[in-house]
């Protein structure tokens, strides 16, 4: 018996990373689950910060499984762009997927959970809301509003037997930051925190897992920070 037997979940990000291993966390568990990416290879093809895409996603989910119980929302562009660099071009590219992605799948996602009067919603936000990283200014202020909306939402949702929590990873050794130069940040960030090694997609998914379950069902409007106690919120 899994956590999440007979429930139906989507997760948006679901090509490679965190999402990744969410996805195959939450099979694990018992769930079907929709991966979602703009990659091919995942179930449904859709880019989050486009809403006919994320209605098409909701309704493909709904009409084949008749359901929708969880929503992990993983999407997100992880930029390195030092503060002088940013234009306004470039804070909306990444407002656009990281926070108005966080909207458009929260918004069409607790629709379809209002019909059966139960979901499970989590947003994936990031520990640089409590460390101010540098060089992700525009990243930074993306994910903070994803933890403030996500604070909001559960307010609007809890009537309706739907919770909104939000998982907070720190540096996370996956395809992505490897690529990027996040990847010369490890041996520094493993010095601050309580466990010295590197995180791995797969220290994440149990956090997100628990809080799309039936046990959670007492949590929400919360912020779990899974960075090996890197901060303190």
């Amino acid at each position: 018996m899994g956590k999440l037997d007979n429930r139906v979940a989507i997760v948006t990000g679901a090509a490679q990373g965190i999402g990744k291993a969410v996805a195959d966390k939450l099979e694990a568990e018992g769930a079907t689950v929709v991966g979602v990416d703009l990659k091919a290879g995942t179930t449904i093809q859709a880019d989050i910060s486009k809403e006919d895409d994320v209605r098409r996603m909701v309704d493909e989910v709904v009409s084949q499984h008749d359901r929708l119980d969880v929503l992990v929302n993983v999407a997100a562009i992880v930029p390195f762009t030092p503060w002088d660099e940013i234009d306004f071009a470039e804070w909306r590219r990444i407002m656009s997927v990281n926070l108005d992605g966080t909207f458009l799948t929260n918004h069409h996602a607790q629709k379809a959970m209002r019909a059966n009067g139960y979901g499970r919603i989590v947003n994936i936000a990031s520990n640089v809301v409590l460390a101010g990283t540098p060089n992700l200014a525009h990243y930074v202020a993306s994910k903070g509003g994803v933890v403030a909306f996500t604070r909001a939402l559960a307010r609007e949702l809890g009537p309706h037997g739907i919770t909104v929590n939000a998982v907070a990873p720190g540096l996370t050794e996956t395809e992505g930051v490897l690529a990027s130069k996040h990847a010369e940040a490890f041996d520094f960030v493993q010095m601050l925190q309580c466990i010295p090694r590197r995180a791995v997609a797969a220290d994440i998914a149990p956090a997100v897992a628990f809080l799309a379950s039936e046990e959670a069902g007492w949590i929400t409007g919360q912020l779990l920070v899974a960075d090996g106690g890197h901060t303190h919120n």
